[in-house]
């Protein structure tokens, strides 16, 4: 069984002293896909030198609601990569309210702007919305419209959100919190979701999920991810892993 991270950050400094190491042993079981995801200008060069390291690996650049900060150098840092084959879209960007709710305006224009880039270089982008949802869905629907569409990443579990996100088709990526004992809804969020429109990601170092919850977390736990939605959509595990490896292919353009 062959599984694909849709989400991953091996560009976190929590890998520093053994990211080699660690890639290596998620490929030998069984993930032999994973996005590495950039949410700054830094972070999204980290994430290109890494994918370029390994065959198996991709990546994102983005600059995320949270670091906002010195915009205008950052994304012309970030242009300059757009040429590299090894990325798949642009992320994680988007809006969150939760830690940033005095720059409400300036992360709504930032989020436009970065969608405008993605149609210029044809590529999806990857959405990272928190207590953000109308204005999320606001600006996909009627402010900049991405050509390519693209994943909500670690999807609040929102059913109207997701019944937009859908209906502008896009993908709609779980993590570890679906996994968790107070998540009450996954299985009937889970259900409502056509699973050719669902991927997985453990957005790593963080968010490990249950039984691993609290632990530095690694695309390895993505097999608890997907046996969630198998045991929610009442089919074998292998065919969670089977779908959303080609749904990740797919959205993001990988032959």
């Amino acid at each position: 069984m062959e599984l694909f991270d849709s989400h991953s950050h091996y560009n976190d400094e929590k890998f520093d002293n053994d990211r080699d190491e660690m890639i290596k042993n998620i490929y030998e079981n069984g993930v032999t896909k994973a996005v590495v995801v950039g949410y700054n200008a830094q972070t999204s060069k980290q994430a290109v030198e890494i994918a370029n390291k390994y065959n198996f690996l991709y990546a994102t650049c983005g600059i995320s609601p949270n670091d906002i900060e010195d915009f205008d150098n950052q994304i012309m840092n970030i242009e300059k990569l757009l040429q590299n084959k090894k990325i798949v879209a642009i992320g994680e960007i988007g809006l969150d309210y939760y830690w940033g709710k005095d720059k409400k305006e300036e992360q709504k224009e930032i989020f436009i702007k970065q969608i405008k880039m993605a149609n210029k270089y044809n590529l999806p982008i990857v959405i990272h919305s928190r207590d953000a949802v109308s204005d999320t869905i606001d600006i996909l629907k009627n402010k900049a419209k991405c050509n390519k569409t693209g994943v909500f990443h670690c999807c609040q579990q929102n059913i109207e959100f997701i019944r937009e996100g859908l209906k502008l088709g896009y993908y709609i990526s779980f993590a570890g919190p679906i996994t968790f004992k107070n998540s009450k809804n996954a299985e009937e969020i889970i259900k409502n979701i056509p699973i050719e429109k669902l991927l997985i990601e453990t957005d790593c170092p963080y968010l490990s999920p249950e039984p691993v919850r609290g632990t530095r977390n690694n695309s390895k736990n993505l097999i608890y991810i997907a046996q969630k939605i198998a045991n929610a959509k009442q089919i074998p595990v292998q065919e969670v892993a089977k779908i959303t490896y080609k749904n990740a292919m797919k959205i993001y353009g990988i032959e």
